[in-house]
């Protein structure tokens, strides 16, 4: 954890959840909401059921994507100033998800990040390199690499929040060795502090890739982890809340 930075714990719903079942789920979370602690509590429900939860009140709402461009003919995408308006103060951008099954660059992220940023939306920004790259040795320059691509200038100032996500971890079960995701962590530290000066010191960064209840403590403990975007455990709202208190 970095020290006075306000831990985050995030669920990604993904495309999970009927409207009956989101609104279950939501009002379990919030039930649970005082056993977290001093952590900040986000939840990204599907676009269909943002306004449902936010319009509950409780809790920071937030979407899986946007597009990059303000309005227009983009037949099944979501504008940033959408979001914004019927309630989520959050955005996920760039999920390793995103950028395998819609071939997401870089370049793409950082737009949609912009966009974000322009319609007063606290941008996440995923980064994160496939096991391949792992077991080759470039895991750091990969997510570096990542990291000078996909964030735009404003970022830092703006409060923006990067989730380092090892894409072989997500779903898996599998999690990279503690000293692997504080090795990770310091590099990207490091590379918000060079580009960003004393405003990258203090940015969040979380961690995602199968955390649970029984892992999330000594992952929170991290030096630089300052939180979890979590996906499947954040369906089950004991669980998530249980993440959450682990933060401290």
């Amino acid at each position: 954890m970095t020290p006075g930075v306000r831990p985050l714990i995030a669920g990604n719903w993904k495309m999970h959840g009927s409207l009956a079942e989101t609104a279950s789920l939501a009002g379990a979370v919030r039930e649970g909401a005082a056993k977290a602690g001093a952590a900040e509590l986000l939840v990204c429900p599907p676009f269909p059921y943002i306004h449902l939860v936010a319009g509950q009140g409780g809790l920071a709402v937030g979407g899986q994507d946007c597009h990059a461009a303000a309005k227009g003919a983009h037949t099944g995408d979501v504008a940033a100033a959408m979001l914004k308006d019927i309630g989520a103060s959050y955005v996920i951008l760039g999920h390793s998800e995103r950028r395998a099954d819609h071939a997401e660059s870089d370049r793409a992220v950082r737009a949609k990040a912009e966009a974000a940023l322009a319609a007063g939306l606290t941008p996440i920004v995923c980064v994160g390199e496939s096991e391949a790259q792992r077991l080759a040795g470039e895991a750091e320059p990969v997510v570096t690499g990542q990291l000078d691509g996909s964030l735009p200038d404003g970022f830092a100032q703006a409060g923006g929040v990067v989730a380092y996500e090892p894409v072989w971890a997500i779903g898996t079960g599998r999690t990279p060795t503690e000293p692997d995701i504080a090795a990770i962590h310091a590099a990207i530290r490091a590379n918000l502090a060079k580009r960003f000066g004393a405003a990258g010191q203090g940015l969040r960064i979380l961690y995602g890739g199968s955390v649970k209840p029984g892992n999330a403590k000594a992952i929170l403990a991290l030096p630089h982890v300052d939180g979890a975007l979590v996906g499947g455990a954040s369906l089950v709202a004991a669980d998530f809340v249980a993440i959450a208190a682990a933060a401290g």
